[in-house]
């Protein structure tokens, strides 16, 4: 079978050339960046889709509860993913890492008090269905896919180590607000420091483009935000002190900026080879190749 990434580009190849011939060249940009995104969000996508539909039809009187029935919808899109391959098998060990760390977190802050899964399920630990922790990986999947798809490039990346400490202190302290200080604020602040440098190269057509990273974990964190409210009018979840029908928190937001760096962190534990340690540019490619991470 065709590996996953030149099938892929083959196709962004015909969608490309189509675009080109027919639209001027900044519009055939931008819907294939539209494209691209919407293809790297595809399991992302279908968890939502799995929310709305089953709000939509699903009946208390039904013998198959309706987070049951996601946690099945959930593995059969996982195993339909390796099996059509649309993930490789190294991307699934990362996403595999989100579904461990995430559902560690949805056990913690559910019985913190933080939100609630209001419904009955058979296959639901301590409060905690087990479909959520494929919630997470669909983070997980969106950015090891969108690396792969976007042939995207992180550079000059900081030292590595100091990447993982940052990781470790955001994760401790979703946890440790509970108890003691919340440092979101300071760990703002340390992204903002470590990563100011550090551009995401990626590629549409033939021309590289870039951003800084924390503006493209700032965007990423909006679309999160989005489908958080898609969850919270679904009545999949509920947070403390929120009402039927009203919007997600703001604050959500950074909540999501933070874990993003603990989701793209995670995803440079298994692929590493779009780190450098040196700047990068188009036309010289990697300045310094030995200076990987």
């Amino acid at each position: 079978m065709t590996a996953p990434t030149t099938r892929t580009r083959r196709i962004e190849r015909a969608l490309g050339d189509a675009m080109r011939a027919r639209l001027p060249g900044w519009a055939a940009e931008v819907i294939m960046f539209v494209l691209k995104q919407g293809w790297a969000c595809l399991f992302g996508f279908l968890m939502l889709a799995g929310l709305i539909v089953t709000d939509r039809i699903w009946q208390d009187g039904w013998a198959l509860a309706r987070y049951d029935a996601l946690v099945i919808w959930a593995v059969g899109l996982q195993a339909a993913f390796l099996l059509f391959r649309l993930e490789t098998l190294q991307e699934a060990k990362v996403i595999a890492l989100f579904h461990l760390t995430g559902t560690a977190m949805e056990l913690f802050k559910v019985n913190a008090g933080s939100w609630a899964y209001p419904e009955p399920a058979l296959l639901k630990l301590w409060g905690v269905p087990l479909f959520s922790g494929f919630m997470y990986a669909a983070v997980g999947s969106y950015m090891a896919r969108v690396i792969r798809i976007f042939d995207m490039r992180f550079a000059p990346y900081p030292p590595f180590w100091m990447t993982v400490l940052l990781a470790l202190a955001i994760y401790v302290n979703f946890f440790a607000h509970h108890y003691v200080w919340d440092a979101r604020y300071l760990l703002m602040t340390a992204t903002l420091v470590l990563f100011a440098r550090t551009r995401v190269w990626f590629h549409i057509g033939d021309v590289p483009r870039w951003m800084p990273l924390p503006l493209a974990a700032f965007l990423t964190s909006v679309f999160l935000w989005i489908a958080e409210n898609v969850g919270t009018n679904t009545g999949t979840w509920i947070y403390a002190g929120q009402s039927a029908f009203e919007m997600v928190s703001f604050a959500k937001m950074g909540s999501w900026y933070l874990l993003l760096y603990v989701s793209f962190v995670t995803v440079t534990l298994v692929l590493r080879d779009a780190l450098q340690r040196a700047a990068w540019t188009p036309s010289g490619g990697r300045r310094a190749r030995s200076q990987t991470v």
